[in-house]
């Protein structure tokens, strides 16, 4: 009996974060607020104004920019050849 009555009293001075974490409660705090504060920190990274998916969507857009000038590109060389055509045509 006084086994069990041991037992009873450690287990009623533990507080709930020993008793399942085995950690005190001051470290237990400290570790989950670290854990918090990297779930922030990559949410900010993968959601926020400087996230993965506003990179991706710049690079989209820089390749499409990019086939954009090449395109313009064709299409000058194009008039430009016309113009200089239609120029010796109407100097002679």
């Amino acid at each position: 009996m006084q086994n069990e009555e041991l037992f009873e009293e450690i287990d009623s001075s533990q507080c709930i974060t020993e008793k399942y974490f085995g950690l005190s409660f001051y470290k237990f705090l400290f570790y989950f607020s670290i854990v918090i504060t990297f779930g922030i920190y990559l949410g900010v990274i993968f959601y926020g104004t400087n996230s993965l998916e506003v990179l991706l969507e710049l690079q989209d857009y820089e390749n499409y920019l990019q086939t954009e000038v090449h395109n313009l590109k064709e299409t000058n060389a194009e008039l430009q050849r016309e113009y200089f055509e239609l120029k010796e045509i109407s100097a002679e």
